[in-house]
């Protein structure tokens, strides 16, 4: 059986018969992959919807990962990058803000897919150190409602150089935008929308900035 023989059988016994269109990501074991991959018992699937924007964290020695619908401090966070060792510290803020595209915003409201979005952050994680020397790395994303004023994201990283921790945090932020599955919705005066495209389908996708 393949994914798509998968997710066809679930929505053959759904009640209504759900029709996912195209621009669905789909995910196997939390990796992005093609409908023909092959599946086996036990597996899990994911269907990652095309619009953008859990509790749960990784910590080691060098790096934390945080998903949490607690509001988000980044003063532990920074001072967990901060050590006698680097000289550098940059620590980047996503805020809510009260407008967007001519909207009076009124609040965001973040899902994200666990354990995928941790362990895909870890990936981004992984390609930052391969391209710059850093040292500790702290990265932190709200779920749920995140009023205006209020912290979506924090992303801290430590290096013995000011470049380093610059281009490596907008590289981090950039890169979430791609492949992680965290979804926000604008809640404005009259409506909501979804924002942003589907994660892991080539284009950037909304974020808390």
């Amino acid at each position: 059986m393949t994914v798509d023989d998968a997710v066809i059988a679930a929505r053959q016994t759904a009640p209504k018969d759900p029709q996912p269109g195209t621009s669905v990501m789909l995910a196997l074991n939390s990796e992005y992959v093609k409908g023909d991959q092959l599946v086996n018992a036990g597996d899990e699937i994911a269907l990652i919807p095309p619009v953008s924007g859990g509790s749960g964290d990784i910590k080691t020695d060098s790096d934390w990962v945080f998903i949490t619908p607690n509001n988000l401090e980044e003063k532990p966070l920074t001072e967990f990058v901060t050590t006698g060792i680097d000289g550098a510290v940059v620590t980047f803020l996503g805020v809510t803000r009260d407008h967007n595209e001519g909207r009076n915003v009124e609040y965001l409201d973040y899902e994200a897919y666990q354990p995928m979005a941790e362990n895909k952050i870890a990936e981004i994680i992984v390609e930052m150190r391969a391209t710059w020397e850093l040292g500790k790395i702290a990265i932190a994303h709200r779920t749920g409602r995140v009023n205006i004023g209020e912290t979506s994201m924090v992303v801290a990283v430590g290096s013995a150089h000011r470049r380093p921790a610059f281009e490596s945090a907008l590289y981090f932020v950039d890169r979430l935008k791609e492949i992680v599955p965290i979804w926000k919705k604008e809640l404005f005066l009259g409506g909501e929308v979804w924002i942003g495209e589907t994660p892991g389908a080539g284009n950037p996708a909304e974020s808390g900035d």
